[in-house]
């Protein structure tokens, strides 16, 4: 959902999430395809971040995250092939030019710099994070495609992120804290000085970000923590829980139990299947019990 709305997909969390279960929502087409495609993105990360194989980043990976990320939203022929125009960034508010990326017969050399320096010893005595904010920033400003760059750049920073040991997709969201102030992100975007190219305003948003992001989670952990099982569970091995599943653990910790009449006003929106399911996860994982079995019945912590 983060992802295609701060570029003005349209669609509520809600509505996103509906369109991931495969429900019926009235929105453009183009909002419904590009939250559809964004899952599948990051679908193919996980994928290759949990590949055994130490495979190299490649110039066809960059082009495979861009025709997953514009499928059915370009013209085929403009789907993983570098931009063969000009193109400027123009503020949306005053239709002024914002940014002008290289002329387009540079992509192609400044993207193979790009791949040779991800897959250098140099980069590999660079930490992940700041990494991955290099990439990110690389990829805007060389803006290689026609439409989607944005896209790309924030899948293949989370890609550079995955590899390197932090379960972004799983646990939080970076893009969220984009979001959150997109005129914020933009402007850090262009905070670089454009004569010499000084990544350090943009790298210290950057890595606030995931700061933060990661704050949240250690305090949703330590929330539901409580339970001495649980946080064995969760300090062990780890546990992959959703938004749901957490919210579900920090309500019954909170008032003891949870029966389906709560459903509605626990999760606005979301279907009594989909939280059912969500609770059958928990149970398998024995992290919460069920008292009884008719629709009266109680779902308390193990």
């Amino acid at each position: 959902h983060y992802g295609t709305h701060i570029e003005g997909n349209e669609l509520d969390l809600a509505q996103a999430e509906k369109v991931l279960e495969g429900e019926d929502v009235v929105a453009r087409d183009r909002d419904i395809q590009e939250v559809i495609n964004y899952r599948r993105v990051m679908e193919y990360i996980e994928e290759l971040g949990t590949d055994e194989k130490d495979e190299k980043i490649t110039v066809d990976l960059i082009t495979s995250l861009h025709k997953l990320t514009v499928r059915k939203i370009l013209d085929p022929d403009k789907c993983g092939i570098f931009r063969n125009t000009q193109v400027v960034v123009k503020n949306s508010k005053t239709g002024e030019v914002s940014f002008k990326p290289p002329p387009f017969e540079e992509v192609p050399r400044q993207i193979d710099d790009l791949v040779q320096f991800v897959n250098s010893s140099e980069s590999r005595d660079i930490h992940s994070v700041l990494k991955s904010g290099i990439v990110h920033y690389e990829l805007v400003r060389i803006h290689p495609f026609v439409d989607g760059n944005g896209r790309v750049a924030r899948a293949f920073s989370t890609l550079i992120l995955y590899e390197e040991g932090y379960d972004i997709r799983r646990f939080f969201s970076l893009e969220e804290y984009f979001d959150s102030d997109s005129k914020e992100y933009y402007e850090a975007l262009q905070s670089v000085p454009k004569n010499n190219e000084d990544l350090t305003s943009w790298l210290e948003y950057f890595s606030l970000g995931l700061s933060i992001e990661l704050s949240k989670i250690k305090e949703k952990i330590e929330n539901i923590s409580v339970d001495v099982r649980l946080k064995q569970k969760l300090g062990g091995k780890p546990l992959l829980l959703s938004d749901r599943q957490l919210k579900i653990i920090e309500y019954i910790q909170k008032t003891g139990y949870l029966q389906n009449q709560a459903f509605e006003s626990l999760f606005p929106m979301v279907s009594e299947d989909t939280i059912l399911n969500e609770l059958k996860s928990l149970l398998s994982n024995k992290i919460i019990r069920k008292q009884g079995k008719t629709k009266a019945a109680r779902y308390i912590m193990s």
